[in-house]
């Protein structure tokens, strides 16, 4: 059995009273694709709701702690929140990184000592155009191409995406590596992937912030694709 975790590490842009005074000159990165994935938590919820799936997400921005990012990774800590001092570096990581990471390897481990085979949907958005390059697709799928199972996976949601609505532009690994370091990564090195599979869907946010039906519809999909693609695998 198959049991569907979703995930959504960049749901909002919220940042704690304590930390407010550091956000100051942020604001305007705060309402961007810096502070939070738009629409990534719609999607994220859509999913949980229609597959009566466990739901993990944050509505704290990305800019306080990066819940996608490994404690060594550079962009862990924004510019507002790198020059803490230690102690309140850590009281940070304890607040606010540990517990959801934490809560997401425990989902996970939790299924497969119930003897089901984990399926996780880390669910993003990224930005329409990035440092002047327009991102060509309209939705990615990213997994690691060295596990048979998430690249198995990918390809079958991609065919049925693209069949549901052939104008859609699907890309895999796009707009980055589904190996590249993140909470998936992260789960791979704990679990064979005979146990788990962790894909990250990435959708342009030019779709959650443009027409609101349109918007209702393609979420529509993506829900109805994933079933396809779950019942096909």
């Amino acid at each position: 059995m198959t049991r569907l975790l979703v995930t959504c590490e960049h749901g909002g842009n919220r940042i704690p009273a304590q930390y407010r005074t550091l956000f100051k000159k942020y604001r305007a990165a705060l309402e961007s694709h810096r502070g939070y994935d738009a629409g990534a938590l719609a999607v994220a919820r859509d999913l949980s709701r229609a597959f009566d799936a466990e739901l993990v997400y944050s509505t704290t921005s990305r800019l306080l702690v990066e819940l996608n990012r490994s404690l060594n990774h550079r962009q862990l800590l924004s510019d507002a929140t790198r020059e803490l001092p230690p102690a309140a570096r850590e009281r940070l990581l304890q607040r606010h990184y540990w517990p959801y990471r934490n809560r997401v390897e425990a989902q996970v481990t939790a299924s497969i000592k119930d003897g089901e085979r984990v399926l996780h949907v880390s669910s993003h958005s990224f930005t329409p155009r990035l440092n002047g390059v327009v991102r060509n697709a309209d939705i990615g799928l990213l997994y690691d191409a060295r596990r048979a199972r998430e690249r198995a996976f990918c390809r079958v949601w991609q065919a049925r995406m693209e069949t549901a609505n052939p104008q859609l532009v699907v890309r895999l690994n796009y707009p980055y590596r589904g190996s590249a370091d993140g909470l998936t990564t992260h789960l791979r090195r704990l679990h064979p992937n005979s146990d788990y599979a962790g894909i990250e869907i990435e959708v342009n946010q030019k779709h959650a912030l443009g027409d609101t039906a349109a918007w209702t519809t393609l979420r529509k999909l993506l829900v109805e694709t994933l079933q396809q693609a779950l019942t096909a695998s």
